[in-house]
């Protein structure tokens, strides 16, 4: 009996609180934008979610900031204030509610909002939720709302230079609350953007909706304990040790508002395809789309997640920490029902970087700064985080920093997760990794080139030479060529003979380069399991065309080589290939590779033995069943393509095929 009456109760209950979030309103306001540069006359049409850069975009103000070295032509545009405005109506009715609120979950970055003339907030922080009490200022009928942002490259830069002789290092953005790639990345473009990213809200309630009630149905922990040999780093999931193969994710786009349902389907397809179980969300990007989540959740792929600070110290005043606490506790609110998720992780190389990147020297810092910059590194990382963290979520584990040990320290091979840089950054050789890989190594990889077909879209034809103006703009890292062919001289050509090259084939060589080395890497990583229990590349994708470490195109997100060899590499049912033949001593003849296409397949064929046979279609964007293929003499091979395409223009390469160019 008294069980029925608890039911009944609850039954009651759920439709009071049901009646209540009915007559609740929510009024989106994406609708009539305009913009302008702060104090000069033209209004221009503006889309919301987006960013200024976008909408200078629209209009035909700006050129596309990723064709040739259109970056330094709208460097402008991050110097100046903009104002959005829009005019949005209210019902009678609405105005009745007890409480009427205006809602920002994305104002990037420095925002100043009012509502009919008067000042109702002013928003400091890209990953916070603002919300305001707006009922005395609403009226019925028609309400103007205008956004004015302030320059956050002004703001910083204004933040740094009244802290002097006080630097933090690496850069002023370390005094904002903003995606820290948009101030540029060894990867990526400088667009320090502005805008409304997120849609903005009206809620008008009597009642507050009920929170969503915190249940995470599933065991998780990180298992770091002491042994023989160092110390564990690996994942329980229910009890269960799993290994961890996957990838590191960055933003997809320079600018988030084009990352689009579709667009992260895509990404998330291409995780899951080539086998991964995990993606790091890395910390100088954004909290990423609940939707990014929900296809991990329903793909079966866990999610490493960084809060956003990556490679900087941090500033100790109260109003910063009082600012990260709002971020930290919101984000993991909204996260937290997603299980995909199952570490937090305070921030990326921050704790090594101090230690090891020789800030100190390099900005002649005393000691008393040094002192005063860990401190308060301690305090945000070690002490407030994990504490703000738990009271909101203690079902998950939480780790300070990605890594704790430079990749030239012994401590990095035996103890916690390893970022492992000797291969690229330490030019070292890939063979190297056999007797340095670490418990859980996060980070590593190979540089290659972006797909061909992504050079022909942000080059001119004169532009197509090896270290040409334009591909140089396109290729962020330090030194990034001469590391490439450094790699290029050791495993594939001489060279005396890669300076003879054209871009097309040397950017075949630099993805089959990529490709020897994660089929390798991840084959000697997962052989050392369970010393070993995670492989995470660098990276899965890319937010503009570039020269990169991704195995993925921005474009299309199309497959580059690697991606292919990461695939089978990450395969359950069979053990991976581990095979350390160097490309430049193999004996390689003319394969005399025939095809035939039947339908959307063709099949393949060499008298001889061929490498990296690489087969493509003249405007296919899509993805190939396989790709960069060795074919045994006599062999024939099926690849196939999605969709149909009459009268395909196809190319097929060997490794073979371009070297004997450069005899």
């Amino acid at each position: 009996m008294n069980l029925k009456k608890h039911f009944y109760s609850i039954i009651c209950l759920g439709l009071i609180h049901f009646s209540s979030v009915v007559t609740a309103q929510n009024i989106d306001l994406k609708k009539d934008w305009k913009y302008r540069e702060e104090k000069t006359q033209k209004w221009y049409p503006a889309t919301v979610p987006g960013e200024i850069h976008t909408d200078l975009l629209n209009n035909k103000t700006i050129p596309d900031p990723f064709y040739r070295d259109n970056e330094k032509k709208v460097v402008w545009v991050e110097r100046k204030n903009w104002e959005y405005k829009t005019t949005f109506q209210v019902a009678a009715a609405t105005l009745k509610k007890k409480n009427t609120e205006l809602v920002f979950d994305g104002l990037d970055t420095y925002a100043t909002v009012y509502l009919n003339n008067q000042l109702v907030l002013k928003a400091d922080n890209m990953f916070r939720q603002w919300r305001v009490d707006v009922k005395k200022v609403l009226k019925s009928g028609n309400n103007d709302l205008v956004i004015v942002f302030q320059s956050a490259q002004n703001v910083v830069d204004s933040l740094a230079k009244k802290d002097l002789p006080f630097v933090i290092p690496d850069n002023p953005r370390a005094y904002v609350r903003k995606a820290q790639y948009h101030f540029g990345w060894d990867w990526g473009p400088k667009f320090t953007t502005c805008g409304i990213w997120k849609t903005p809200r009206l809620e008008a309630y009597d009642k507050k909706e009920a929170e969503k009630p915190y249940v995470l149905n599933r065991k998780i922990e990180l298992v770091q304990q002491p042994d023989s040999l160092g110390k564990s780093f690996y994942f329980k999931i229910d009890g269960k040790p799993v290994y961890m193969k996957g990838a590191n994710y960055i933003p997809s786009d320079a600018f988030l508002s084009r990352v689009t349902k579709k667009e992260y389907e895509k990404v998330i397809a291409m995780a899951k395809d080539a086998n991964m179980n995990m993606l790091r969300v890395w910390g100088g990007g954004i909290y990423e789309d609940d939707y990014f989540y929900d296809l991990c959740d329903k793909n079966g792929i866990y999610v490493w997640q960084d809060f956003m600070f990556a490679g900087t110290m941090v500033p100790g005043d109260k109003a910063f920490f009082e600012n990260v606490k709002e971020e930290v506790k919101y984000q993991v609110k909204r996260l937290r029902h997603h299980p995909s998720i199952v570490l937090w992780c305070g921030n990326n190389e921050a704790d090594e970087a101090f230690k090891n990147w020789g800030w100190q020297k390099s900005m002649n810092m005393s000691k008393k700064d040094s002192t005063r910059l860990w401190h308060d590194y301690v305090r945000l990382f070690q002490d407030s985080i994990p504490k703000w963290v738990k009271e909101v979520d203690n079902k998950r584990p939480y780790i300070s920093s990605s890594p704790l040990f430079h990749w030239s320290k012994e401590k990095s091979i035996t103890e916690g997760d390893s970022h492992y840089w000797g291969t690229w950054w330490g030019l070292e050789d890939v063979e190297v990794v056999k007797n340095k890989t670490g418990r859980f190594v996060s980070e590593y990889g190979m540089q290659a080139m972006p797909n061909y077909s992504s050079i022909e879209t942000f080059t001119l034809p004169e532009d197509r030479y090896l270290y040409s103006d334009i591909l140089q703009a396109h290729q962020k890292a330090g030194k990034g060529f001469i590391k490439l062919d450094s790699y290029l001289n050791r495993y594939f050509i001489d060279s005396t003979k890669i300076k003879k090259m054209n871009v097309e084939d040397y950017t075949y060589l630099t993805q089959c380069l990529q490709y020897y080395s994660l089929k390798n890497i991840i084959g000697i990583h997962r052989s050392k399991a369970p010393y070993n229990m995670g492989t995470l590349v660098w990276q899965l994708n890319d937010c503009w065309p570039v020269a990169s470490w991704s195995v993925t195109d921005y474009y299309n997100r199309q497959p580059k080589a690697a991606w292919y060899a990461m695939r089978e590499a990450y395969r359950d049912d069979i053990t991976p290939q581990i095979d350390l033949t160097r490309p430049i001593d193999l004996q390689l003849d003319d394969p005399k590779i025939s095809w035939q296409v039947k339908g959307n397949k063709v099949v393949l064929k060499a008298t001889k033995a061929a490498k990296y046979v690489y087969i493509s279609v003249k405007g296919y964007t899509g993805k190939w069943s396989d790709n960069y293929i060795d074919l045994t003499a006599g062999e024939e091979k099926t690849l196939s393509f999605e969709g149909k395409i009459a009268n395909p223009d196809i190319k097929v390469v060997s490794l073979y095929d371009v070297l004997k160019k450069y005899k």
